[in-house]
């Protein structure tokens, strides 16, 4: 599905630079430069990050056409310090101008997700919590910042509305409890996680009777947490895991972490993005 997803969000990258043409049509300012003259470029970052990208620059320069070599001198996940050199690229000089600032689109947002995960995920390491991403990310680019928190050493939430449930507030209300959600939910789909959002200590008793998997505590005090903790390692009948979202940054996510929650979701990971400061130079 990644591999599809790339080929598919690398195509529509290049449709708004080329506006749907080849690039002999499409690209006027690389076509300035005379046809087979040949180019060697480093491509470099400005500033310290966790590299994400190496996938989807490849599929670019295919995509384009004109044979490019690519050296790595990194690997995905690498964290590297401002000045580095990432990769370069061989090639035809049109081909490496016309893929450039689509390439660094997507390794600057990917890395910046990335580095962003890695950040948050050193505040809790010497926990048993562990991170998770959210649906929150940009429209069309899920499959690749769920990936990008994969390299920032984080974990992914359900990708979709299809792959688990998460009954919120509106699907309680909605279905007539959570009791009912939940043994609905079972039904239809058994081998699915069934997660169950509370904003209460009585709803949390509610879907730990009611056999929820996992149970996001959204918007819990760190007093509530340590009780929901406490609640559900005293129940013999309840697996459930314990989740934590809202008001998590970077100064609360250690304590919320220290009352024995098994995750903790961040949206900011993937929708708060800061892009990474990146350079491409052609070299002698």
């Amino acid at each position: 599905m990644v591999a599809q997803e790339i080929i598919r969000s690398v195509k529509i990258a290049l449709d708004e630079d080329l506006n749907g043409l080849s690039p002999l049509e499409g690209d006027i300012s690389a076509n300035l430069i005379p046809e087979g003259r040949q180019a060697k470029a480093i491509v470099i970052t400005r500033e310290d990050a966790v590299f994400c990208g190496q996938a989807w620059t490849e599929e670019i320069f295919r995509q384009l056409g004109n044979q490019v070599k690519i050296t790595w001198f990194v690997k995905e996940g690498d964290f590297v310090k401002a000045n580095s050199q990432l990769f370069s690229l061989e090639g035809a000089a049109r081909t490496l101008l016309t893929g450039e600032r689509t390439a660094l689109n997507f390794i600057q947002t990917l890395s910046g997700i990335a580095t962003t995960v890695k950040q948050y995920t050193d505040l809790i390491k010497d926990t048993d919590c562990k991170l998770l991403d959210t649906r929150k990310t940009l429209p069309g680019l899920r499959h690749a910042s769920k990936y990008a928190v994969l390299c920032g050493g984080g974990l992914n939430h359900r990708l979709g509305l299809y792959d688990a449930y998460l009954i919120k507030e509106n699907h309680i209300m909605a279905c007539g409890g959570i009791e009912a959600s939940v043994k609905m939910a079972k039904k239809q789909h058994p081998e699915r996680l069934v997660e169950v959002e509370v904003e209460s200590i009585a709803e949390l008793k509610e879907a730990l009777n009611a056999g929820a998997e996992r149970i996001m505590l959204d918007n819990f005090s760190i007093a509530m947490m340590l009780e929901a903790v406490a609640l559900n390692s005293e129940n013999p009948n309840s697996t459930a895991k314990l989740e934590v979202s809202g008001n998590v940054n970077s100064d609360t996510i250690l304590p919320y972490a220290k009352t024995g929650v098994d995750y903790i979701s961040v949206g900011a990971l993937t929708k708060h993005v800061r892009a990474i400061d990146l350079s491409m130079r052609f070299i002698a």
